[in-house]
């Protein structure tokens, strides 16, 4: 089902994945795409993710996926702080469709970094996923004209007097810190899952951030890339790791 919801003032394309009708009180889940790529940029971003989240639906979880500001159909334009905004909105509203047994997280490239996050600042978020994440955004933080102009050139912004602040879109680049926010799940189950031929994010931050949660279960598959989303071992270790979650909450 095609919805929206409100992060601040900015309107976000969701979608929402019900499980079937005879699940008492189902688990609840964010699914989150990640920083676009490919010819077709900021549109295309997400787009296959109604689909996943069908798919999860259908094994008894109730899922919410939306596109990130400054993407698909979203409004806005992208900062890394706005993202991480759009996700705890999220985490708001999949609370508000209904009586659940919890809200957990699940992401790829940098959404599965912010669902880290996330859960850091968000202490009733049961469980975290990331898929492909890096465990900081030093690189971009480095770079922040190059990142800029790139976001330009993919579409994710479109305002040409955005940002205002240079330095305040810098900033939150640095200050954005999954690999600290990992160490803030504490004992909360966090699947890290990564491919050994990452193009975009080395597999050492995977191990980084397994290391700086304590406790994580940690899977790096051999030969996958950074898209995750299309490479059906890693979705079934999601499958397996949301099964295992789903039952462990009842």
């Amino acid at each position: 089902m095609e919805t929206e919801l409100r992060s601040g003032s900015v309107r976000l394309t969701a979608y929402v994945a019900h499980p079937p009708t005879s699940t008492p009180r189902p688990p609840a889940l964010v699914l989150c795409h990640g920083f676009p790529h490919g010819t077709l940029g900021s549109a295309a971003a997400g787009a296959s993710f109604p689909q996943l989240a069908d798919r999860i639906a259908n094994e008894g979880w109730r899922v919410l996926t939306f596109a990130f500001r400054g993407c698909g159909t979203s409004d806005g334009n992208f900062s890394l702080g706005g993202w991480l905004d759009d996700l705890l909105a999220a985490i708001v509203r999949v609370r508000e469709l209904g009586e659940s047994r919890g809200v957990w997280l699940a992401g790829f490239g940098t959404g599965g970094a912010l669902c880290v996050s996330a859960g850091a600042r968000r202490p009733e978020v049961e469980g975290v996923a990331a898929l492909g994440a890096p465990a900081d955004f030093d690189d971009w933080s480095h770079h922040p004209r190059r990142l800029l102009q790139h976001a330009r050139d993919i579409g994710a912004i479109t305002d040409p007097t955005f940002p205002q602040q240079l330095d305040a879109w810098t900033r939150e680049l640095r200050e954005i810190r999954p690999v600290n926010d990992a160490r803030t799940l504490g004992d909360r189950p966090f699947l890290v899952l990564h491919g050994a031929e990452d193009e975009s994010v080395p597999s050492f931050d995977a191990r980084v951030l397994g290391d700086a949660h304590g406790g994580s279960e940690m899977r790096i598959i051999p030969g996958a890339a950074h898209d995750l989303r299309h490479d059906p071992r890693a979705i079934s270790i999601l499958l397996g790791w949301l099964d295992r979650e789903r039952h462990r909450s009842e």
